[in-house]
């Protein structure tokens, strides 16, 4: 069985039957300042870093850093890349990661298909498949076809080392045991241990977590891009769910449970809603989407984000899914004037008005396209490398 923490340990490349998996030897990542390292190589990009700003950043001694950074060098991970011009003394030579070292799979199982990504280290996308799922269909079902796209991607790539695979799927879901709990819409999946499952199929350490989740854990790595440390990312697709990451962190909730955005209620005698509850935003949303009034189910959104404003007090509201994409600004826009609505009357007008008040929360589609959830998922096999 694999465990996402079993990321910090240096047997990561190990499969769930005790084999190595190919390419993945990581025995230089041992312990937590290594991947101290790694994390500020991975944020410095190009520009890279010098031994003794590693040691400035970090308050290890330029004798630990020395030891760690050969370690890295050693298994392909760091690189030295030329001289910087030092302030006295000799140049120092700058160290950069190797994005191509190594790997991560990402896997997002929507409904009806399945996108498949390769990232490198730095988290960029090398290869892509997608295809149809049925995920009602059951667990075997989806067990084959998960593991036919992985290995074609991987395939495609030419057999690149890979670290593990993250999995996104729709929830709720225990991110802890990685077992379904109730997924709405289909119970046939409720108690089933699907990380331990795909890592016996794939034969990597898989990682699961709830398919907002991901995005949100994805989007946070580069918080300039979100606008603060603090959001929300809200996904509508075949479902509605939310992502939350407050204070630079992804939020799960203590029993991983956080982020069913779709269930609050806003009306009581409304549409019965696949969790089983009546006039959930969820239900709301994808019955006014049905109908083809998309001004109304942009509204919904719109006033369900507020809510969420009112309860969190985040810093930007992201949007992603299917039916976001397919009408962007429709959605943008509608979901926008809810929010300026309710910061004119909580005291938070819009931008443009009173220069001395907080404006509304600014709402924009997330990067990353029909790809956001599963770079999001390649993250979070990254994410243990690099934490």
């Amino acid at each position: 069985m694999s465990h996402d923490h079993d990321l910090d340990r240096p047997d990561i490349g190990a499969r769930p039957d005790g084999a190595a998996a190919p390419g993945a030897n990581l025995l230089a990542l041992r312990g937590h300042n290594a991947a101290l390292l790694l994390g500020l190589l991975r944020a410095a990009g190009e520009e890279g870093a010098s031994r003794l700003e590693l040691a400035e950043r970090t308050g290890l001694t330029p004798q630990a850093v020395s030891k760690i950074t050969a370690r890295l060098r050693a298994d392909g991970l760091v690189a030295e890349a030329g001289r910087r011009a030092s302030t006295g003394g000799k140049p120092r030579t700058v160290l950069r990661l190797v994005p191509g070292a190594r790997h991560a799979v990402g896997v997002h199982l929507d409904r009806d298909e399945i996108v498949c990504v390769l990232a490198d280290l730095a988290g960029r996308p090398t290869a892509v498949r997608r295809a149809p799922l049925d995920f009602g269909a059951g667990a075997e079902a989806v067990l084959t076809t998960t593991a036919g796209e992985v290995a074609a991607l991987r395939e495609a790539a030419g057999g690149p080392p890979v670290l593990g695979a993250g999995v996104a799927c729709p929830g709720p879901l225990d991110h802890a045991t990685g077992v379904l709990r109730q997924v709405t819409g289909a119970p046939q999946w409720d108690g089933f241990p699907l990380r331990e499952a795909l890592a016996a199929r794939l034969g990597l350490p898989v990682v699961l977590d709830k398919d907002t989740n991901a995005a949100a854990l994805g989007l946070s790595r580069a918080p300039e891009e979100v606008g603060g440390a603090s959001f929300a990312y809200l996904h509508l697709g075949t479902g509605l769910g939310a992502g939350l990451v407050l204070g630079g962190s992804l939020y799960r909730g203590p029993h991983t449970g956080a982020g069913e955005f779709g269930h609050q209620v806003l009306q009581l005698d409304g549409p019965r809603c696949g969790c089983g509850r009546c006039g959930c935003v969820e239900a709301l949303c994808l019955a006014a989407v049905a109908r083809g009034d998309l001004p109304a189910a942009a509204r919904v959104l719109g006033v369900a984000a507020a809510n969420l404003v009112e309860l969190l007090d985040v810093d930007r509201v992201l949007l992603g899914g299917r039916t976001v994409l397919a009408h962007p600004e429709v959605f943008r826009d509608g979901v926008a004037r809810e929010l300026a609505d309710h910061a004119a009357l909580r005291g938070r007008p819009a931008p443009g008005g009173d220069p001395g008040a907080a404006p509304a929360v600014p709402v924009e589609r997330a990067r990353g396209g029909a790809r956001t959830v599963a770079d999001g998922a390649a993250e979070l096999v990254l994410t243990g490398l690099f934490r």
